[in-house]
Parts: structure tokens; sequence; C-alpha cells
């Protein structure tokens, strides 16, 4: 990882921006959108190696999924599962009815769930059941009446067990084997075997978060989620081998990760450098994460006010806080996608059992959203109620906006009522 003095923490910021190669993604989604499956297949073909006949999978790949995954997984999953349902249902409990009434006029507003939403779980380098968890759950909770999961198959066109287990036990309504940008283009358009969706939610690499992106004009979209993005602001109070360990735990997720230390203190920075290059090598999946953090990691080296505007600057997905006053310090985030305070929350674990939701935003986009939630499952439904007496009330107001705005049969339709 380089080690870099940081000066001028709005150019630093700035230079760490990410760029998608939107032309090729965006010839793909071309492709989907005029041949359909066929153009599926040949994806599947030229990007995994692998023949696709049947999209869906089975009730029998379903079943037969069991028996290739243990106990213990079966229940780390459901535990995974009722924690997210215990914050998902406690903040669906916030979200009644609300009513406005003024001068005979009546505003209802009320949280209605979507119809239809597409879940893309990832695949390839690893195997995501806890993204199924992340995405089904919520939606779920949310009243949404159809709930399609998307994920790429392995090399013998299977869709990983433990994925099936997991979209099983969260109640996902149908599943396909299908990955990549093309898979988002066909929860978008919709294909003879995929239906359309009327969102998308999901992390993915860059090929599907640019696809997300692309599509956006045709269906809803949650966030850009991915690639993962971790920083961690800590002072000479942390644990240099916590710092190393969560930095390679975001690290080995795939090679175009994004993971930094920011530190006012030089000694903690090059003892965090020292053990990641001393341990890597005997690690499983060390040439992702070597390449990872040779690439895009960087250690920031600053005082810890420019280490709190250069966190809020950058607004990564995850930000853990590891200094002697935590609190104090996350008081002052406004950005980051999750906050996890103190030594003992890695974001390893937030990834599965702390009960909030792992798809997060990246790329910056954690300055205007949080993570996925019930609320990207529902939309606020607005209906409103005059009367005569209402209209005669701010007649003249009416008149005087219509006129402004040179829009004079607004006022018109009005006043015939009058």
């Amino acid at each position: 990882m380089k080690i870099i003095t940081v000066k001028n923490v709005h150019s630093f910021a700035k230079s760490q921006s990410r760029k998608f190669d939107k032309k090729t993604v965006e010839s793909i989604i071309s492709l989907v959108q005029k041949d359909g499956d066929s153009a599926l297949r040949k994806f599947e073909k030229k990007f995994n190696g692998v023949n696709i006949k049947t999209f869906q999978v089975s009730q029998k790949e379903i079943k037969d999924a069991y028996q290739s995954v243990t106990k213990e997984q079966v229940h780390a999953i459901k535990l995974a599962k009722t924690r997210l349902e215990k914050t998902e249902s406690a903040l669906k409990t916030k979200l009644g009815k609300i009513e406005v009434n003024t001068d005979g006029i009546k505003i209802t507003k009320i949280f209605a769930p979507l119809d239809s939403v597409g879940c893309y779980v990832p695949g390839g380098l690893a195997r995501y059941p806890s993204s199924v968890i992340m995405s089904v759950v919520p939606a779920k909770i949310a009243g949404v009446k159809k709930i399609t999961v998307v994920t790429p198959p392995n090399k013998q066109g299977k869709v990983d067990p433990l994925v099936l287990v997991a979209a099983d036990i969260c109640k996902a309504d149908q599943i396909f084997k299908v990955g990549g940008a093309h898979a988002i283009a066909a929860l978008a358009f919709g294909t003879k075997s995929i239906p359309q969706v009327d969102k998308i939610v999901g992390p993915g690499g860059s090929f599907v978060t640019a696809a997300k992106y692309l599509v956006s004009n045709v269906a809803s979209i949650d966030m850009l989620a991915g690639p993962t993005e971790l920083a961690i602001i800590a002072d000479d109070s942390a644990d240099p081998k916590f710092v190393a360990l969560d930095l390679i735990s975001q690290a080995e997720h795939s090679s175009d990760t994004s993971c930094c230390l920011i530190t006012p203190s030089k000694n903690l920075a090059y003892k965090v450098v020292d053990f990641i290059e001393k341990i890597t090598p005997a690690l499983q999946r060390k040439d992702i994460i070597t390449e990872s953090l040779s690439k895009n990691g960087f250690v920031a080296i600053c005082k810890m006010s420019d280490a709190i505007l250069l966190a809020n600057n950058l607004a990564p997905e995850h930000l853990e806080i590891m200094t002697k006053q935590p609190k104090a310090i996350s008081n002052k985030i406004k950005t980051a996608g999750l906050v996890l305070l103190g030594q003992n929350t890695p974001s390893a674990a937030s990834d599965y059992l702390l009960g909030t939701n792992h798809i997060l935003p990246t790329n910056r986009f954690g300055r205007s959203r949080g993570s996925l939630s019930v609320l990207d499952f529902l939309k606020i439904q607005t209906s409103v109620e005059s009367s005569k007496q209402a209209l005669q009330k701010i007649d003249k107001y009416l008149s005087a906006l219509a006129k402004a705005e040179s829009l004079p049969n607004h006022y018109e339709a009005v006043k015939k009522r009058l």
C-alpha cells in the first residue's frame, strides 16, 4: 500500500474518484434489449464459459441444494435473516399513514410496496448468500409482491447451493442463472425468460454498477453499490493488526476494491503496512488482496481534523473509526454509507450478522443516501381531495401564480368551478 502525506484534502479526494467503462456496457445492454434470451446466452458463454439452456432455477435444483450445505450454514443464514428482519421491521413500523388537513383540503400519504423488484446477487470470484439476505429480506418486509433474484452460474452452469438455500429461506419468488451487466439489462427490459421489474437492487462489480446507472432511465435502481470500499480512521490507540486485517478482509472481494487507512500517526501507518506485507503471502486469495491494495489502496497521513474532512469527501461505503473517542468523530461524519465504531466493530462482521445491511452506496453516493432498507421497496402514494369552498379561499392566489407563469388556462380550470 502507498503511504501518502495529504496536504490538500479536496484535490486528493477528487483524484480517488472512479470511472466506469460505459461504452462496453452500453453495447451489452443494447444487444440484450434487441435479442433478449439469445443475447444472454451469448454473454454467459463469453464471460462465464457456460452454455445455459434454461435460465430459471427449478424447484428440484433448490431442493437438491440443501444436500450440499451444512446445518451450521443454514443456521447462520437464518440468524442473519432474523437479525436483519428485526432492524427492517422496526423501521417499517414507523412508516404509518399520514393525513394533513388545511382549510378543507385533505392530503393523505401512505407507504405502498412496489409490485416487482430484481435482486442482483454477485458471483464469480466468491459466493454471496449474504447478499441474498440483504436484498430479499427488506423487500419482503416492505410487502413487494414479486421478488426476482439473478445471479451468475458457475462453470457447470449451476447456481451456488448456498445462494439457492438463502434465496429459498428468504422466500424469493424466482431465481435465474444469469449475471453481469447483461443480467441487469434483462431485469430492466425483460426477455422471454426473465420478467421486467420496477426496480433493480443489489451490489456488483464495475460492469454491473455501470449497467445499473445506464438503465436507470428505464427501471429504478437503489444506488451504485460496488465495487467495495473501506476507509478506516485510526489513531495510536488502534491495534495495527486489527486495522490491517480489516483492510485485507475487504480487499479480498475483488481486485477493484478500494481500501484505505487515514491516520495522523506515522507510527501506526508503517506498522499496518508492514503487517500486511508480512502476512499476505500466506493468505488465501492473496493475489486478489495484493492487486487490490497495491493498485487502489493507500494510507493517508494527516492531522485528525483533515482525516475527518477527507473521510467526508471520500464518502466511503464502510467507515471504521478506531480512535480514543470514536463517537466524537462519528458525530462529524455525514457521508459514509455505514459507520462502524470502535475496535470491535469490524466491517467483516457487518457484512453478515450485526443486523445492518451490507448493500451500501459507493462512488461517493453516500453523500445523498444510506444503506439499502425497507424504504427502497416502498413508494409514497399521495392523494389529495379539495372542495369548492377550499378553492374559493385560494382563488386569487391561484390566479396570481397562473398569470405569473403565463399559464392562463390553469386558472380557467379552477375559475369555472367557482
